[in-house]
């Protein structure tokens, strides 16, 4: 098999740890091995992957490494990039800056206004003062799509700038090692390595509130302006602060609706319509700024 296809499949853990204990078995790839040899410790679906990877192939009463001395340097390499890499370590945690707990704070103030009329009628008084003239120029329903492009951007470049997705991805990557080899642990029955993998899950319980404080930080930073537009929304829908002529919209299918009105049965007119221009902005955003900006499409 090509090296490159050999250092591919030595990328997962679980099967470089199946290949360690075959080539060991085989006296370094001297000796014919069966799978019973290693069903204690080498699971049958590994096995399996490398057999159909042509790493093992028939011998005369079993099966044979089809080519040791790649194997060896190979694993070699592998255990020496680990260490050098240090892929195992501990991660960084996220640490948020003052500014960040101030738009915390800020955003959980804002948030309040859904329920607290003083404070939406506060901020929406704020916003009006913008978008008032936004009014006299366009259609309702247009100046919901302009805010919702609006919001689609400002969030897709915030969460570009403050995710850091290297450090997400080795979260994940430890998470689907350990999943790895535990599947394999449980394929093969062996219950010490099961208690090992355990307490290795508990000491990395904390990945879990890391990634979770990597996703919220852009999120607390997308919500200081999408709060705002959905209160000043509200605001003027629900406190009848529209033209007489612009209480509703013809929706596709359903026809004319007021805004106020449940649309298809389920959600009120003008949030369907805003979530449904605000999800499409988005997609159109990514898909524009795929190349440019460090978000997965």
């Amino acid at each position: 098999m090509p090296a490159e296809q050999l250092e591919i499949l030595l990328d997962s853990d679980v099967t470089r740890e199946a290949l360690g204990v075959i080539f060991e078995r085989t006296d370094e790839g001297n000796e014919e091995i069966r799978w019973e040899d290693v069903s204690d410790t080498v699971s049958s679906s590994q096995w399996g992957k490398l057999l159909s990877q042509d790493v093992l192939v028939s011998g005369s009463s079993g099966f044979v490494l089809a080519d040791s001395e790649r194997v060896r340097r190979a694993l070699k390499k592998g255990e020496t990039e680990i260490t050098a890499s240090g892929k195992f370590d501990e991660i960084e945690p996220e640490s948020w800056k003052w500014y960040d707990k101030v738009a915390g704070l800020v955003t959980l103030v804002l948030f309040m206004g859904y329920w607290n009329s003083e404070i939406r009628d506060v901020v929406a008084s704020l916003d009006n003062i913008f978008l008032a003239p936004l009014t006299d120029i366009v259609p309702f329903y247009a100046v919901v799509i302009l805010l919702a492009v609006v919001t689609g951007l400002y969030s897709t470049v915030l969460q570009s700038w403050l995710m850091d997705y290297e450090k997400m991805e080795a979260y994940r990557e430890r998470m689907r090692d350990l999943s790895e080899r535990r599947t394999a642990a449980k394929e093969r029955g062996d219950d010490e390595v099961l208690k090992r993998i355990r307490q290795e899950q508990m000491e990395a319980a904390g990945d879990n509130v890391g990634m979770f404080k990597l996703q919220f930080r852009p999120m607390v930073w997308t919500m200081l302006l999408t709060i705002p537009v959905f209160l000043w929304l509200r605001w003027k829908i629900r406190g009848g602060h529209l033209a007489a002529g612009e209480i509703g919209m013809i929706f596709p299918i359903a026809g004319p609706v007021r805004w106020q009105e449940a649309v298809f049965g389920f959600m009120p007119a003008w949030i369907f319509w805003y979530f449904l221009c605000s999800m499409a902005s988005r997609q159109i955003i990514r898909k524009l700024f795929a190349n440019r900006l460090p978000i997965p499409t």
